[in-house]
Order: C-alpha cells, then sequence, then structure tokens
C-alpha cells in the first residue's frame, strides 16, 4: 500500500517498532491514530509525529480490556474517520518454564496477544470493508513459526494469528483487504524487559540475544517495504531468521537445535 494521504492506527506506538513505523509513516501519511498503555511514551510519540507534520490523535488503550478496545474502535469510527491501515504491535512476552507457569499467566497473554489483537481488528473490519477495503498488519514472532524454551505461551499466541489472519485474508481478499503478518527476529526493543514470568511479574532484563538485534528504526524501514509492496508475510531481524528456514525446511535439524538452545 502506498501511505500517503492515508489513514493509520498504530498499536503499541509509544516505543519499539510501533513507535518508529509511527514516525515513518508521518512523513506519508494524512493522519495517524497512534495507542499503548504508556501513556508517558505516547504522548512523546505523537509530539515527534507532529514535528514531522502529520496529524496525529493518541488513545491509551490496554489491550487486554476489550470493553476499552470496543469502546474506542466505535468513538474513531463515529468521528468518521476510516481506517486505511491497521498496523498492530502491541503485547506481551514471556520468560517462563512450561512446568512452572500457571494457566492464568497462558491466559493472560494469550488475552493480550491474541484475543485483544482480534478484537481490534473484528471492530474496525466492517466498516474497512464498506469502505473499499484497507490493509492489515500483525505482529507475529519467528516463535510463531516454531516453539522455543521459556516462551510457551507466548509462541502459541503468535502461532494462534497466523492461523487467524490466514483465515481473515482467505475470507476477505475479494473486499481488497490485504493482509500481513510480521516475524521480527531479534529487535532492539523493551519486549524482554516487559515480559512476564511464572509470578506475573517483570522480566526486567534485556536478553543477550535482542541486544544485538537490529534497532527498532532499521525494522520499521523492513516492516515498511515489505507493506508497500502488500506481502503476505514480512520476515524481521539479521541472520537469526535462518531459524525459520531450517524449520521449514530441515525440521528433524530444528528439533535437535531446539533442545540446545539457551532459554534466553
Amino acid at each position: 500500500m502506498n501511505p500517503t494521504g492515508k489513514t493509520f492506527w498504530i498499536t503499541g506506538a509509544a516505543s519499539g517498532m510501533g513507535k518508529a513505523l509511527s514516525l515513518l509513516l508521518a512523513k506519508q501519511a494524512s493522519l495517524l491514530i497512534i495507542s499503548d498503555r504508556d501513556r508517558v511514551g505516547l504522548e512523546k510519540t505523537a509530539s515527534e509525529i507532529s514535528s514531522l507534520g502529520a496529524r496525529v490523535r493518541s488513545e491509551v488503550l490496554d489491550m487486554s480490556d476489550f470493553n476499552a478496545i470496543s469502546q474506542l474502535a466505535g468513538k474513531v469510527l463515529s468521528d468518521g474517520i476510516h481506517i486505511d491501515g491497521l498496523y498492530q504491535f502491541a503485547g506481551i512476552s514471556q520468560r517462563s518454564l512450561v512446568a512452572e507457569t500457571p494457566v492464568d499467566i497462558d491466559r493472560r497473554i494469550m488475552e493480550i496477544n491474541f484475543f485483544g489483537v482480534v478484537a481490534l481488528v473484528k471492530a474496525i473490519l466492517p466498516d474497512m470493508i464498506s469502505n473499499g477495503g484497507g490493509q492489515i498488519s500483525v505482529t507475529s514472532s519467528m516463535v510463531g513459526k516454531f516453539g522455543f524454551p521459556y516462551r510457551s505461551a507466548y509462541s502459541a499466541s503468535k502461532h494462534a494469528l497466523h492461523g487467524f489472519f490466514e483465515s481473515l485474508l482467505a475470507e476477505n481478499s475479494k473486499y481488497n483487504i490485504k493482509v500481513s503478518v510480521l516475524i521480527p527476529g531479534r529487535v532492539r526493543t523493551n519486549i524482554s524487559k516487559f515480559a512476564i514470568n511464572r509470578e506475573g511479574n517483570e522480566y526486567g532484563k534485556m536478553d543477550p540475544g535482542q541486544e544485538n538485534g537490529i534497532t527498532a528504526e532499521k525494522a520499521a524501514r523492513q516492516i515498511l517495504k515489505g507493506l508497500q509492496k502488500e506481502k503476505k508475510e514480512i520476515l524481521v531481524g539479521g541472520s537469526e531468521l535462518l531459524m525459520v528456514h531450517i524449520r521449514r525446511f530441515f525440521p528433524a535439524l530444528y528439533y535437535i537445535l531446539a533442545t540446545r538452545i539457551r532459554p534466553v
């Protein structure tokens, strides 16, 4: 999709890839709606977007609050705003073993990463169809393609996104709905710091692999290039993405490697 003159809604825009893509789009878009649970970070992003000359509307939003998602989407649409592109980056990661993680932690991760994302799409999709189409992107992960130690519920939530959005595309491509699933590898963001452990507390530190990953700005450039080409899957990262291809073409090797990978 050519972003010039379009209206976009970006979740997870207070930091990381969501913020970086918002700033890239600000150079071409007509209106950016940005949301995140981090009010302070969101206000900073909005200020930076404004300084680039784009109109911006910031809305604090917790993706685990389905009523808030529905109400905000209804408010935006009732204001006569039509969303051309809905790009979702909000999510939460995990650092805990399967045997030690209570089901309520698994549910919390699924609520944010899967059900919250789905709720916002369902709130926006009918209007997008009636307005002639649009583009939807959702952020999966490398571990949305394969399992990984310490990421069981996180990986499951990302696997679920692939099934849902491939189905959404199959049903709605005739309405000019474009769907892109983002598959980041190691990107230098705060996702590992805000990941939750078996007690539901923040992990609080940057993973070594992530520390050495590409910047959010470089990731955003890769993402925007893929979105402009309307690619159905967009790999984002560096050499670590080789694991996606190993899992697909050499599954036996993947199973050997997976048991040897340090969880963090």
